[in-house]
């Protein structure tokens, strides 16, 4: 029989899944959301998506303003 940890323990030893995409790279991100603000018909975060995105192509640094937008998107 197998047992099946559950409370704090789980989250721990199996790490917590959520509907949320969660990943520490805005390129990432940025495609993700990109995708999503696309099938919406969101201009607005389209645009800001494209800037993180040629930032990260770029090497260069995206506005935190940008990466706010981009990660609380699904919030």
């Amino acid at each position: 029989m197998n047992v099946i940890a559950f409370g704090a323990d789980a989250s721990e030893r199996f790490g917590v899944l959520s509907a949320e995409p969660r990943t520490d790279k805005p390129l990432d991100a940025a495609w993700i959301v990109l995708e999503a603000a696309n099938d919406l018909g969101d201009q607005a975060t389209v645009e800001v998506c494209r800037r993180v995105i040629d930032a990260s192509l770029n090497g260069t640094a995206a506005a935190s303003s940008d990466l706010h937008i981009v990660t609380e998107y699904f919030r």
